[in-house]
C-alpha cells in the first residue's frame, strides 16, 4: 500500500501529523517489471528497463502510426500535454510555460552554454566529478574568454566545495544534482540560497536524482534543470526535460530557429512571426511523438507511487545494499553512506580483484552494472527485488 498525502502543499516537504492520508492500492511492480530472472539488473544509472506500461504505450503508438498514420494526431498532441504537466508536476515548477521537452541533457546544456551573454572574464564553477556532458559545453567556451572553475568535492561537505569556488567572477555554477560516479549527492537548496544571493545563474544536471527523489525547483530556486528520460525516470532515450525559470527565460539568445519555437506555431502561412513566450521556444522543431508516449507512460507510473514514497522504498534497497557489501571482507564502499548525501549509486572497491576486472566478471554472470568513480556502481532503484542484491553480492569474491 502507499502512502498518500492528499492536502500536502505540492512542495515536497515531510508531512504534519495534523494533515490527512489516503491509502491506495501499489501498482503491481512484478508486472510492471518482469525482467528476466537470470540478470541482477543494478544499472539505472546508465540506462533503465521500461515499465510495461510503457512497452505497451510505445507499442500502441506504432501499430496505430502503422495501421492509421498521423490520423489521430489531435490526441498525439494531449499527450504531450499530458507530458508537460507530468513534469511541471515532478519539478513543482510554476507552470508548464517553464517546460521544454530536449533530445537531451546535452541539448539543454547548450541552450544555455550558447544562450548566455558572456564576457571575457566571466567563470562557471563545476565539480571534479562531472560527468563530460556538464564539462565539455563550458569548456567549449574558452574562446569567449570564459574560464571553467572545477571544485573539488568535499565529501562530508561538497556544497561548501561549490560556494567556496565562486568568486566576483562566477556567471554560472553548473553541478550535477547526484554524482554519476560515486552517487554523492548535494544540498541543492544550499547553492541555490547562495547563488540568488550572488547573482549567480544556476543549473542543475539532474539526471541522476530526477525520478529517484523528490525535487522542488521552487524551493531550491535554480534557474535551470536538464534530464534526460532514460535512467531513473525509467522512459527511452532521446527524450528529456529542460527546465527553465520563467524570470530567467529572456536571459538566454536563441541559436536554433524552426517552425515550432514561435507562437502559433499552426499558422503556416503567416509571414510575420514571434518567438514564443514561454520554454516552447526551445524546441525549433517536429516533437519526438513517439519518446513522448512512452516517456508520458513512465511519468505516470512514478507520480502514482509518489517521489517521496520512492525515495523511502530506494532508501531501503540502499540499506541493504551498504549492509550486505559492508558484510564482506575487503570490501570499501566509495559512495556515501548518509542518507541525505546519497540517492541511488553504490560504488565499491575490492582488495581482492582490480575494479575493471571484477566489472567485466560480474557482467558475465548476468550482474548488469557499471565500471564507474573508480570502482564497480551498482544502481538499484525503488522495485528492485531484495534477492536481486543478495545474489548480486553473492557473485562478488
Amino acid at each position: 500500500m502507499i502512502l498518500t498525502n492528499t492536502h500536502a502543499h505540492q512542495k515536497h516537504r515531510p508531512p504534519s501529523h495534523t494533515e490527512y492520508y489516503e491509502y491506495r492500492q501499489m501498482p503491481n511492480l512484478k508486472n510492471e517489471f518482469p525482467l528476466d530472472p537470470k540478470l541482477c539488473y543494478l544499472n539505472h544509472a546508465a540506462v533503465a528497463p521500461w515499465p510495461s506500461r510503457t512497452t505497451q504505450a510505445i507499442s500502441s503508438f506504432a501499430l496505430e502510426n502503422n495501421t492509421h498514420g498521423a490520423t489521430n494526431y489531435l490526441k498525439w498532441l494531449k499527450v504531450e500535454t499530458t507530458l508537460r504537466q507530468q513534469l511541471k508536476t515532478l519539478l513543482n515548477a510554476v507552470s508548464t510555460d517553464e517546460i521544454a521537452l530536449q533530445k537531451n541533457t546535452s541539448e539543454g546544456l547548450s541552450a544555455i552554454a550558447y544562450g548566455i551573454d558572456w564576457k571575457p572574464g566571466d567563470s562557471i564553477v563545476i565539480t571534479d566529478q562531472e560527468f563530460p556532458s556538464n564539462r565539455i559545453v563550458w569548456e567549449s567556451l574558452a574562446n569567449k574568454g570564459v574560464r571553467v572553475i572545477t571544485a573539488t568535492l568535499d565529501y562530508n561537505q561538497p556544497e561548501v566545495s561549490i560556494i567556496n569556488a565562486c568568486d566576483a567572477s562566477t556567471r554560472l555554477v553548473s553541478i550535477s544534482s547526484v554524482q554519476y560516479g560515486t552517487g554523492i549527492r548535494v544540498d541543492l537548496k544550499k547553492i541555490g540560497a547562495h547563488c540568488n544571493q550572488q547573482g549567480i545563474l544556476f543549473c542543475i544536471d539532474a539526471i541522476q536524482s530526477l525520478g529517484a527523489i523528490p525535487m522542488d525547483v521552487q524551493d531550491i530556486g535554480c534557474d535551470f534543470v536538464v534530464a534526460d528520460a532514460h535512467k531513473w525516470m525509467l522512459g527511452p532515450e532521446g527524450i528529456a526535460v529542460f527546465y527553465i525559470k520563467t524570470s530567467t527565460l529572456n536571459q538566454l539568445t536563441l541559436n536554433q530557429f524552426g517552425w515550432h519555437m514561435i507562437e502559433n506555431p499552426g499558422n503556416y502561412d503567416t509571414l510575420d512571426w514571434d518567438i514564443a513566450s514561454n520554454a516552447k521556444r526551445f524546441e525549433c522543431g517536429s516533437p519526438n511523438m513517439i519518446g513522448i508516449h512512452g516517456f508520458s507512460a513512465s511519468l505516470s507510473l512514478l507520480l502514482e507511487i509518489g517521489l517521496s514514497n520512492i525515495e523511502t522504498m530506494l532508501n531501503k534497497k540502499i540499506d541493504l545494499l551498504l549492509t550486505l557489501l559492508q558484510d564482506k571482507p575487503g570490501i570499501t564502499i566509495l559512495s556515501p553512506t548518509d542518507p541525505t548525501q546519497r540517492a541511488g549509486i553504490v560504488t565499491f572497491q575490492s582488495d581482492k580483484i582490480e575494479s575493471q576486472t571484477l566489472y567485466q566478471q560480474l557482467m558475465r554472470q548476468n550482474v548488469i552494472c557499471a565500471y564507474r568513480g573508480g570502482g564497480v556502481r551498482l544502481s538499484p532503484h525503488f522495485y528492485t527485488p531484495d534477492d536481486v542484491l543478495i545474489n548480486a553480492v553473492k557473485l562478488i569474491p
